[in-house]
């Protein structure tokens, strides 16, 4: 008679979920899991790459029991927890309907060896907005160590854009079951529900290496992005972490773009969040702030609990400060802790968040508890780009200037497009101001006003820098645009820029500089000392 042996052991990325014992351990340390929220990690080991809904999981840990939503909200919180960052390309959240586990998972029971769990997504299920596959790149070249390489950047790109907020990835595993096969990039859409596929290519040619990637939208089959990467070979892993950091960052704003443009007729809170987020991919602006506010304003309204939406508003919120444009600073840096605290306590690990708490920090004029904060960032995602920028101006304040060009040139390395790429060259340009490297100052600061035309710091700075070198003319334009530019009267005498906000002048020896460089330029661009 035929016979079921139920699983008695899950094994997925290093852990083990074991049913008999009724524990969660990594390796040997054993993990500490509170009855229902080990039941949750039961259930969707049970199904993995299967999008579990809200619903069936309430009916499955609490049968015949009404409970309040928070609930089960807090025991995939600490899941999450429990499994660290591990848990970012484990658990993947479809906003509005469940839940999704990602990773391999295998089975042991007694006696038996481990068999692996199928993974895959339900064709019916409708794709994520943010969803996608990185398909294997093909190595175009004779050299097998080529393979590995290509392999080495197909697995790096997926761990990267899995560390995106509201990403859902497909799996490694299953993404390497489509190796070698004829391409349909609308059928792999069918059958994974994803929106988005990313193909690539590795090709060597005497000592270089070129590395084509392909954004394809896999309702349309239309080809939405493409880049080609071409590098010297002298070091494989510095040439595989650019690239792929690279990749990951420039689809996250060409996805970001992309989802926002696509009409919705009921919005809801993450229809609300991607459209914010495009916004601020424009630059910083008087007009930029609030349209992007009000949206992220939207979202929380819709879900007061969503941590995403509480960290972008407080970033938002903040930066408007960082940037002279807040009609009421204090007010916004209030607001933005009280948020950020929220999302933190909510999602200990969330990496914008700590990049948020760093920003909140940093305009407090507290920079040597903001750097943990930014490392802290960067350790769950090194590619956040702000992050490596925030620890640049907190290096500075704390006195270590010449850490701080070499984490700009990172930021660029890793996001030579991006938006915000204009805060790098404005660092930098700092920087060299500080150091009399005036005319260098002026070449960066130039780009910087390029790119951010309508920020006003970033404009005084250039003012400064010409006056130094006796372009009076231009130097007193700028400053008139800077004027023009504050909400405020931040810019009409030294005295009050230099008491606004405070502390950020940084510790006495950087305070120093500015006083012998910024604001000597100042004075002689025609700023009044009182």
């Amino acid at each position: 008679m035929p016979f079921t042996v139920v699983p008695e052991v899950f094994e997925f990325e290093g852990f083990t979920l074991d049913l008999t014992r009724g524990c969660l351990r990594a390796g040997d340390r054993p993990i500490e899991l509170r009855p229902k929220s080990f039941d949750v990690l039961r259930h969707l080991l049970k199904n993995p790459g299967r999008l579990v809904s809200k619903d069936e999981l309430v009916k499955t840990i609490w049968p015949g029991i009404f409970v309040e939503d928070g609930a089960l909200t807090h025991c995939v919180s600490e899941v999450r927890r429990a499994l660290g960052d591990h848990s970012r390309r484990m658990i993947k959240t479809v906003p509005r309907r469940g839940y999704l586990f990602v990773a391999p998972v295998s089975l042991r029971t007694a006696g038996a060896l481990s068999a692996p769990l199928t993974t895959s997504v339900s064709p019916s299920a409708e794709a994520p907005r943010l969803s996608i596959i990185v398909l294997a790149f093909a190595n175009l070249s004779n050299d097998p160590e080529q393979g590995y390489f290509a392999d080495g950047i197909t697995e790096d790109v997926t761990t990267d854009l899995s560390r995106i907020a509201g990403m859902f990835v497909i799996s490694r595993n299953t993404a390497f079951t489509y190796r070698n096969k004829p391409v349909d990039t609308r059928q792999i859409g069918r059958e994974l529900g994803v929106r988005y596929v990313l193909e690539g290519s590795v090709r060597r040619s005497g000592g270089r290496v070129r590395v084509h990637a392909l954004l394809i939208d896999a309702t349309t089959d239309e080809q939405l992005w493409a880049e080609r990467f071409e590098r010297d070979m002298a070091d494989l892993f510095a040439l595989q972490d650019e690239i792929t950091s690279r990749i990951a960052n420039a689809l996250d704003a060409e996805l970001i773009a992309v989802e926002a443009a696509r009409p919705s007729e009921h919005p809801d809170a993450f229809d609300y969040i991607l459209r914010g987020r495009a916004v601020r991919l424009k630059p910083n602006s008087l007009n930029v702030y609030p349209e992007a506010i009000s949206l992220f304003e939207r979202a929380l309204m819709l879900d007061p609990q969503s941590v995403e939406a509480q960290s972008l508003l407080a970033g938002a919120l903040v930066s408007r400060v960082m940037n002279g444009l807040a009609n009421s600073p204090r007010e916004d840096l209030v607001r933005g802790e009280y948020l950020v605290d929220q999302a933190l306590a909510a999602s200990p690990n969330n990496a914008y968040a700590h990049f948020v708490k760093g920003e909140v920090l940093r305009a407090g004029g507290h920079f040597e508890e903001a750097l943990p904060e930014y490392r802290t960032a960067l350790e769950s995602n090194r590619n956040l780009m702000p992050a490596l920028t925030g620890l640049g101006w907190c290096k500075l304040y704390t006195g270590s200037i010449e850490a701080v060009v070499p984490l700009a040139e990172q930021a660029i390395r890793l996001s030579p497009r991006d938006p915000a790429i204009g805060s790098c060259y404005y660092l930098i340009g700092t920087v060299h101001l500080l150091q009399s490297h005036t005319r260098e100052a002026i070449d960066w600061l130039e780009k910087a006003r390029s790119a951010m035309p309508a920020v006003a710091f970033q404009r005084s700075r250039l003012a400064s820098a010409y006056a130094l070198i006796g372009e009076t003319r231009r130097a007193a334009g700028e400053l008139a645009e800077a004027r023009k530019l504050d909400p405020g009267e931040l810019f009409s005498s030294i005295a009050r820029l230099r008491a606004f906000p405070g502390a950020w002048w940084g510790v006495p020896k950087i305070r120093a500089l500015y006083e012998a460089t910024y604001f000597a330029g100042l004075r002689k661009a025609g700023m009044p000392e009182t």
